[in-house]
């Protein structure tokens, strides 16, 4: 009796899931991590069969019968668990037969990589970001330049030309010669320092909620903030922008039909590009569209990186730029029905400002 009280207590103090289950595939013994991963107790968890907490074929249930007829084990580096109340969550998951009082079993370990592949993929991409702004910050000054001399020349031309019909193409030069410099600018980002102060980071998302109810009368706009995060240093017009551009984007992948939801959180002991923050506002933007295309996943906030065929590619581009002014980062999820933008921008103290 008191080595299987040792062993449960052992095994309640492991980080991974520890799940056993019988030869119908329902659990007779779950650990505690096992309860903050299904986010059920031990008692709802008990008797039910595994696949009564997950949605379709996350996981291949075949394959776990045949591990317990043959005996056998087996392991995945990677698994997409997909829970019933709509989480998913990335997965490391060995199987193990397991014999007792000659009934066999599985012990079913389940370890959450989410996290660590999150900040080795979030490490990768800010440096692939970095180089990339990097690169176009040298390639649109040396398009500016010599497009300065072009609009110019054609101005000094249009003033020598006799005939009005010929000022037509000068005309088309200065203005095409303009519509690339605006291109330019925008992909340089914002071209002024930000404007910081102390700030009620709600207000900035009311008017932006109070924007879209106008424009887009179909869509559901729903909120869900945390009263208690407490004003913060930022520019309200950099932080409206940000949001804004993400917000439409969202709006647009619903087509008119759908929800979109903005969430506030307090979140603690955030990494953010490497740097340890104790307290961080999070800002989440929800939509229940069709999900972003993998083919863009990674790539998503790059410029010039769009779904949609008249679209520049600019809005996340620069919407990450914006957030990096206040120390932060941009973070998405998404699967089919579900796409969810996260901004974490760090709290700061008012006795930190000077």
């Amino acid at each position: 009796m008191n080595e299987d009280i040792k062993l449960n207590n052992l095994l309640d103090n492991l980080s991974t899931a520890i799940l056993l289950l019988d030869q119908d595939m329902r659990i007779l013994f779950a650990n505690v991590s096992s309860e903050s991963l299904f986010e059920h107790s031990r008692n709802q968890l008990f008797r039910h069969p595994l696949s009564e907490f997950l949605i379709g074929d996350c996981i291949k249930i075949e394959r776990f019968y045949s591990a317990l007829h043959n005996r056998d084990s087996f392991s995945e580096n990677e698994i997409q668990l997909i829970f019933k109340d709509g989480r998913h969550c990335l997965a490391s998951m060995i199987v193990t037969y397991y014999e007792s009082d000659e009934n066999g079993m599985l012990a079913l370990e389940i370890n959450p990589i989410d996290q660590i592949k999150k900040l080795s993929q979030e490490s990768h991409q800010w440096a692939l970001q970095q180089a990339s702004r990097d690169l176009i910050r040298g390639l649109a000054h040396e398009i500016k330049n010599p497009l300065g001399g072009i609009r110019g020349a054609a101005q000094l031309l249009e003033r020598e030309l006799q005939d009005s019909n010929l000022r037509e193409f000068t005309q088309l030069i200065i203005e095409q010669s303009d519509r690339l410099r605006n291109l330019v600018d925008r992909l340089l980002g914002p071209n002024k320092p930000p404007d910081f102060q102390w700030v009620n980071v709600h207000r900035v998302i009311e008017k932006i909620r109070t924007l879209l109810t106008i424009e887009h009368h179909g869509i559901i706009i729903e909120r869900d903030y945390d009263p208690s995060i407490p004003d913060m240093y930022i520019d309200s017009d950099m932080l409206q922008q940000a949001i804004l551009n993400i917000a439409r984007n969202s709006v647009q992948a619903l087509n008119g039909d759908g929800t979109l939801k903005f969430s506030t959180r307090i979140q603690r002991q955030s990494t953010i590009h490497g740097n340890r923050f104790p307290l961080c506002a999070q800002i989440k933007i929800i939509d229940n569209g069709p999900g972003i295309p993998d083919s863009i996943k990674d790539t998503l906030f790059y410029p010039m990186v769009s779904s949609k065929l008249e679209g520049t590619g600019l809005g996340l581009s620069i919407s990450q730029s914006l957030i990096n002014h206040h120390k932060g980062k941009i973070e998405v999820d998404s699967w089919p029905g579900h796409t969810e933008f996260t901004i974490l921008i760090p709290i700061a103290k008012k006795e930190d400002i000077k």
